[in-house]
């Protein structure tokens, strides 16, 4: 590991200590092999002036949901150094009357709660401080003789910690181990299964201090154990991973979560590599990298087996119930027993979130925490924490407090939305609506534009001519394959021919607009069927037109091809709802912000009718505008929570129409 310290960059922040505590503390968070979403903390002791000018030390500490990859100045809450000194001489202090004696020694009110690690930082007697949870060097200490390789690296002059609970217990331990320290003989502190602390009264000085420590363990592994597992060739398929099996296996973890979930698969190498191990399911059962990403992944993984999804799931469930039973002292609530990755032997590994930011998560601490296993099991077996240490982290109070000031989630998080013309109208505004309302979304569009259109992370563009059968399909295939299954499909791709009377109508015309505004959506429902029937509360949308219910001269082949696409859906929804499947149909009218519709050819049609272009747009009962977005929303309202129990609907969205109604 190479030091990031960089003379130049560093001058930028050189005002105050707390400017050069944002510098270090970023080249920390940024080396995920230091510290992975928001783990970690970083503090600084500075002088502050109060409102009557009086000065103070103050500890300017990393606060609770900030990130050391991206934190800012305000991201470190300014606490009184002599009361978190004062509180460190307790006997006994729970967390969370740790966590509001920290609140009232605030300096600033509005600021975040301080780091649970704030104590231990005051009395620490150095001006920096930076804690990460290194992988080096929490992999040495997850073996059996841990404290001993690690004694050993670093000399007699290191302080090794034992483990204890994060918080109080932690600081009130080290309060009592440092007595009668010599602090200017200390390196550093290395807590064993927990992390690294690093002090000095400069940041450089204590941010390399840290790298060299993390340099010493990773060099140490790499005369040891050097990449960790040797794994010959399996033999194995490198195929993709079934897409019907990971279908089944998103929707039973959704349904022990309580909430639909996404599930991403990685088939890369090093997952590949371990999946493959005769022993993998034993050892990345065993424990977690460190303590604090059970928030994030549980204790254990799932391993997927042969006996099926819905078996390997509620075994996993009730294992998870015992392990709570096991610890629990009655006063607790459980959480939810689902599983957050998955081990698949000879595929890889899935990661279950309720939006790709969690994936995310998931999938980085999974990463770290398989190459850690590799290391430690070369240096002589790998032994993290035990279930005991994990569940009081889990049902810690203050997690538990965190929980329950959680936000109710978007109504649609973790839904896979599938929109065909996504890229321009009705479609894109249906994307954007569904985005917004915690879904990921899959836009089809025969415009290569759609690849560009919108945020990559949660929203796929997919360029397909929905004509195309084995397009479709595989757009399909590739939305299963991102998300892990398919739960909402949006029918609105389709073609507005020029006026034509059906006695001058060419065959061309009319089969044009068949295939696509008819044919295109069956092959399509097709396709999605499979899939939806896996998929979580799974809804279809058909967007119709006014033109099924009330059709005009001159628009015959379009007006029939809305027909038999509404009575399509009318057949889907008697032959689907035995699957749960709802569908349902939206028929709007003069939806005029659409690429159809140009100033000119507004302007025109309104001249016809003796009337101005704002008056046209509203020409209906109640004299109301008509936009994408309106149609949008009720896409998701139909595809929502207050549509579950009805199918086979047509619900108009033109302001009121005379010939409909």
């Amino acid at each position: 590991m190479q030091s990031r310290w960089n003379d130049k960059e560093a001058a930028e922040f050189s005002g105050d200590p707390l400017s050069l505590r944002v510098y270090s503390s970023r080249l920390l968070g940024s080396d995920p092999s230091l510290v992975l979403h928001g783990g970690g903390n970083t503090s600084v002791k500075a002088a502050a002036r109060d409102l009557f000018g009086d000065e103070e030390e103050v500890l300017y500490v990393k606060g609770s949901g900030w990130d050391l990859a991206t934190i800012e100045a305000p991201g470190f809450a300014p606490v009184r150094l002599r009361a978190l000194r004062r509180m460190a001489t307790l006997e006994q202090l729970s967390d969370s009357e740790m966590v509001t004696a920290q609140r009232a020694a605030l300096t600033d009110p509005y600021a975040p709660n301080p780091s649970v690690e704030a104590i231990l930082h005051a009395i620490i007697p150095y001006r920096f401080v930076d804690h990460s949870h290194a992988d080096a060097v929490v992999a040495l200490t997850n073996t059996p003789d841990g404290e001993a390789i690690v004694r050993d690296l670093y000399g007699p002059q290191i302080m090794i910690v034992p483990y204890v609970m994060p918080g109080f217990v932690l600081a009130r331990t080290i309060y009592e181990m440092t007595r009668d320290t010599d602090w200017d003989s200390l390196p550093g502190m290395i807590l064993l299964n927990h992390g690294v602390f690093t002090f000095a009264d400069d940041a450089r000085g204590s941010y390399e201090r840290h790298i060299e420590i993390v340099t010493a363990a990773e060099e140490c592994i790499e005369v040891k154990a050097g990449s960790g597992f040797e794994v010959g060739n399996s033999g194995r398929s490198s195929d993709a991973a079934p897409l019907e099996e990971l279908a089944k296996l998103r929707k039973a973890v959704s349904g022990a979560r309580g909430q639909a979930v996404l599930a991403s698969v990685d088939q890369g190498a090093a997952a590949r590599t371990f999946s493959e191990l005769p022993e993998a399911p034993e050892l990345a059962t065993r424990g977690l990298l460190t303590p604090d990403h059970v928030i994030r992944t549980k204790r254990v993984p799932l391993v997927v087996t042969e006996e099926g999804a819905e078996q390997d799931v509620g075994e996993y469930v009730a294992d998870y119930c015992a392990y709570f039973e096991r610890y629990t002292d009655g006063s607790l609530s459980r959480l939810d027993a689902a599983p957050r990755w998955a081990l698949w032997p000879g595929v890889g590994s899935v990661a279950f979130g309720a939006n790709p930011k969690e994936i995310a998560v998931i999938d980085d601490i999974r990463r770290h925490t398989l190459r850690a296993i590799g290391w430690s099991e070369a240096l002589g077996g790998w032994k993290p924490l035990g279930e005991g240490e994990i569940f009081d982290i889990e049902y810690w109070e203050l997690e538990q407090a965190k929980l329950k000031g959680a936000g109710a989630p978007p109504p649609l998080q973790g839904k896979a939305v599938l929109v065909t013309g996504g890229a321009s109208g009705i479609g894109r505004a249906c994307v954007e609506a569904f985005v917004g309302q915690g879904a990921v979304v899959a836009a089809v569009d025969i415009s290569t534009k759609v690849t560009e259109l919108f945020d990559p992370e949660i929203v796929l563009g997919i360029c397909c001519d929905v004509t195309d059968d084995d397009g479709l399909k595989a757009a399909v295939d590739q939305v299963v394959g991102r998300w892990g299954g398919l739960d909402v499909l949006v029918c609105n791709a389709g073609i507005f021919p020029a006026s034509q009377l059906l006695s001058e109508m060419d065959g061309g015309h009319w089969d044009r607009s068949i295939e696509v505004n008819l044919t295109s959506q069956q092959r399509l429902l097709q396709a999605c069927a499979p899939f939806l029937k896996l998929g979580c509360d799974p809804a279809v949308v058909i967007i119709g037109s006014k033109n099924a219910p009330a059709p005009g001269p001159g628009a015959g082949a379009y007006s029939v091809a809305k027909a038999g696409l509404t009575q399509l859906a009318r057949v889907a929804a008697l032959e689907l709802a035995e699957d749960s499947i709802r569908v349902n149909v939206l028929h709007p009218n003069a939806v005029f912000d659409t690429a159809l519709w140009s100033p000119e050819l507004l302007a025109k049609r309104a001249a016809s009718y003796g009337i101005s272009v704002d008056e046209y747009k509203a020409n209906n009962l109640l004299g109301v505008e008509i936009t994408s977005a309106d149609v949008a929303a009720l896409a998701c309202t139909v595809a929502g929570p207050a549509f579950a129990k009805t199918t086979g609907a047509q619900i108009p969205v033109d302001g009121g129409n005379e010939r409909v109604i």
